[in-house]
């Protein structure tokens, strides 16, 4: 067992499997020692799950949970980049996190949050990344969170 699954298990976080396009596009792409992730949606057993608006169906907190959960698809899809060894990971570099949320709503911060946070409890500073945290008037099947991201990997 390498040591970044050792730390999900002390985490008591398991991946799920990788995720089907759902149009024209692959899930990750590798450039050099970038791995490109396509944008991910939160989706558990093959079921998509918060689906509507932050600041209207649900809390900041909820979807917090949203993005944690995207943000396990998105680590499956590395670890099929990495040929199933998460170990591989250099570092974290980007994340793009979406928010679909009321006009009114302004904490996108604290939605990325989620994704960002469990990033770094699994990988520690190599966890630690760049991001941008925006709202959107809609998202792919309703969905309250989007992200796509870029890992370092060797």
């Amino acid at each position: 067992m390498s040591s970044i699954d050792e730390r999900l298990a002390e985490l008591g976080v398991s991946l799920p499997s990788p995720s089907v396009p759902a149009a024209s596009y692959v899930p990750w792409r590798r450039v050099g020692n970038l791995v490109f992730i396509s944008g991910q949606i939160p989706v558990k057993d093959g079921q998509r799950l918060y689906i509507g608006k932050v600041g209207r169906e649900y809390t900041v907190e909820q979807a917090q949970d949203a993005a944690r959960l995207v943000a396990l698809n998105v680590l499956a899809h590395v670890k099929a980049a990495c040929s199933g060894d998460l170990d591989r990971v250099v570092g974290v570099v980007r994340l793009g996190v979406f928010v679909n949320c009321t006009p009114e709503f302004h904490q996108h911060p604290m939605v990325a949050n989620g994704a960002s946070d469990l990033l770094v409890q699994i990988f520690g500073d190599a966890g630690k990344h760049t991001r941008a945290a925006v709202g959107a008037p809609s998202l792919p099947f309703d969905v309250a969170v989007e992200i796509d991201a870029v890992f370092e990997v060797r």
